[in-house]
């Protein structure tokens, strides 16, 4: 489609990036003000763009921000990025227990929704403006949702019997959506059975005791036991070389493995993480291929002294080589947790991170704090002699439209302006907004979660839908200014401001600190005006700007415009 021109003129400021060529060729230091270094004649190589990089001891730091700014996303997390907000179900045993963490020990027998409509829920998800889905195959109760060849706590052995994965995979194609898979490595179903029958008596004395218990130790309480797996969590196994897919006896899968239809892989691991990485081959295999493998990082018992030690850099090499072009939440060159579960971004949100171990062996790349610290890709950072790598790591905010993850019938959702807001301090700050929207035991969103989805997303179409610098004729009226990057060739602004010209004069209207994929800033009053510019006044290197777009997010501003003529 060929864009017609407009009259309002959009215009980067040349002199914006002469300063960003200054900003990036001044004497960088570090947070003390001393630089970290000559030089040395290993770092004289160019700089190639690359999704991770290893920060050299040569490097100075000139070559470290240097390096930032070549650092870029992979074939997988640059699609990603394009989809902008992703509809999460959390949907399984808790729905029917009425909780939000299960014990791994409940009664298959619970769970009993009768007829799912997936195809209601994929109405309502597409009218919210999602572009992806994202299913609970397995949250930390280890109940899968899919006839696992590795576990009998499954759906298969239910009162419902069918495969719930399989028919949400099934029904999300079919509405062109694509599609992830959240798989805890948590799983309450193998927890030991001899360590869980001391920790159950232990239990009962304290609550005998009038002691308080974590919501954790009521629900294991309530469900008593013992678990429904092999007791293969933090079982203390010592890893050993394993071929997978381990295959089990009768496995349909056994001549396909044989011929090389099906791929083989070893990878030395205990015997939970042989377990889960069965579990990861199923989904991928059989339900692939997948566009986001999420992986929870929770650890519910570890107060309780089970801990399972995840070899992550065996676990990730083998979902890279199973899914190579899949984000993995939480792992490397993957997707990254924004801090929270607000659904809202930093105002200054990298989607390049430093590391101080290589991000293949550590979850959530090595980030400090759980991901949560307010600064974690300034230039102070970046030069913190500490860091080893950078890599490529966007924010995912998540969000659940209801205060529970999980479906209560005594809980009611947030309005449109709640999600439209969150919207925008989500997307709108360089992050994909993960919006939680939880089916009920009927099998159904609820009408009510409908009715806000519907709202939100006729919003978000409404506002973000049309560019108003294409309607004439005349000067556009607008309270809303997005920007963006073309992050392909890197994210690299650091501080930028919005330019309206008035009266033959231009004036500040709007400023913001980092850009990414999209930035959208909210003006204090709406503005009418025919030049409308993006000033860049710092910088890692050259911007590749997107063009600027405008936006009003309420007709009725229309009254109550300035005119800038």
């Amino acid at each position: 489609m060929v864009r017609r021109r407009s009259r309002v003129r959009l215009l980067v400021s040349a002199l914006a990036l002469a300063l960003a060529g200054a900003v990036l060729s001044a004497p960088a230091q570090t947070a003390s003000g001393a630089a970290r270094g000559p030089e040395g004649a290993g770092c004289h190589r160019p700089v190639r763009p690359a999704s991770q990089m290893r920060i050299e001891p040569c490097d100075s730091p000139r070559r470290v921000i240097e390096k930032a700014a070549k650092t870029v996303p992979t074939k997988g997390q640059y699609a990603w990025q394009q989809r902008e907000v992703t509809a999460f179900t959390h949907f399984g045993m808790n729905t029917f227990t009425d909780r939000e963490w299960g014990s791994g020990a409940e009664d298959r027998s619970l769970f009993d929704p009768g007829h799912i409509d997936f195809d209601q829920w994929m109405r309502a998800y597409k009218a919210a403006g999602a572009e992806q889905v994202m299913l609970t195959a397995k949250h930390h109760d280890g109940f899968a949702l899919w006839p696992s060849r590795y576990t009998e706590h499954s759906v298969e052995n239910t009162p419902y019997g069918r495969d719930i994965v399989g028919q949400y995979v099934k029904a999300a194609r079919k509405a062109g959506l694509k599609v992830g898979v959240y798989l805890s490595p948590a799983d309450g179903a193998e927890l030991p059975h001899g360590w869980h029958e001391k920790w159950l008596a232990g239990l009962q004395a304290k609550q005998d005791a009038g002691e308080q218990l974590t919501t954790v130790e009521r629900t294991a309480l309530a469900d008593g036991g013992p678990p429904r797996g092999k007791g293969r969590y933090g079982n203390g196994s010592e890893p050993a070389e394993r071929t997978f897919p381990t295959l089990v006896p009768g496995d349909d899968r056994a001549e396909k493995v044989a011929s090389g239809k099906l791929p083989r892989f070893t990878a030395k691991v205990n015997d939970y993480d042989a377990y889960y990485l069965d579990q990861v081959y199923e989904i991928v295999t059989e339900y692939g291929p997948l566009d986001e493998l999420w992986l929870d990082g929770a650890n519910p018992w570890k107060d309780a002294g089970i801990t399972q030690e995840y070899g992550w850099s065996e676990l990730f090499r083998a979902v890279h080589e199973l899914a190579p072009d899949t984000p993995v939440f939480g792992g490397p060159q993957g997707v990254r947790w924004v801090g929270n579960e607000n659904g809202v971004a930093r105002e200054s949100e990298w989607s390049v991170t430093p590391s101080t171990v290589d991000p293949w062996t550590a979850y959530a790349g090595g980030l400090p704090n759980d991901s949560t610290d307010p600064d974690i890709g300034s230039r102070e950072k970046l030069l913190d002699p500490s860091v080893k790598y950078l890599q490529w790591y966007p924010a995912e905010a998540d969000v659940s439209i209801r205060p529970g993850w999980y479906h209560h019938a005594d809980e009611h959702p947030k309005s449109a302006a709640q999600l439209l807001e969150l919207y925008e301090k989500s997307v709108g700050r360089n992050a994909s907004l993960l919006l939680n929207v939880p089916p009920a035991k009927n099998g159904r969103i609820d009408a009510a979660d409908v009715r806000e989805l519907t709202a939100f997303g006729k919003a978000v179409r409404d506002i973000y839908g049309t560019d108003l610098t294409e309607r004439g004729p005349g000067p556009p009226t607008f309270d809303r200014v997005a920007v963006g990057e073309d992050v392909r060739e890197g994210q690299r602004v650091e501080r930028f401001a919005v330019e309206a010209r008035s009266g033959g004069a231009w004036r500040e209207i709007a400023s913001g600190t980092t850009i990414g994929h999209r930035r959208i800033l909210a003006l204090p009053q709406p503005v009418t005006a025919r030049q409308v510019r993006v000033k860049v006044e710092r910088s890692r290197g050259k911007p590749h700007l997107r063009p600027l777009t405008l936006h009003l997010a309420a007709q009725s501003a229309h009254q109550r415009a300035t005119v800038d003529r």
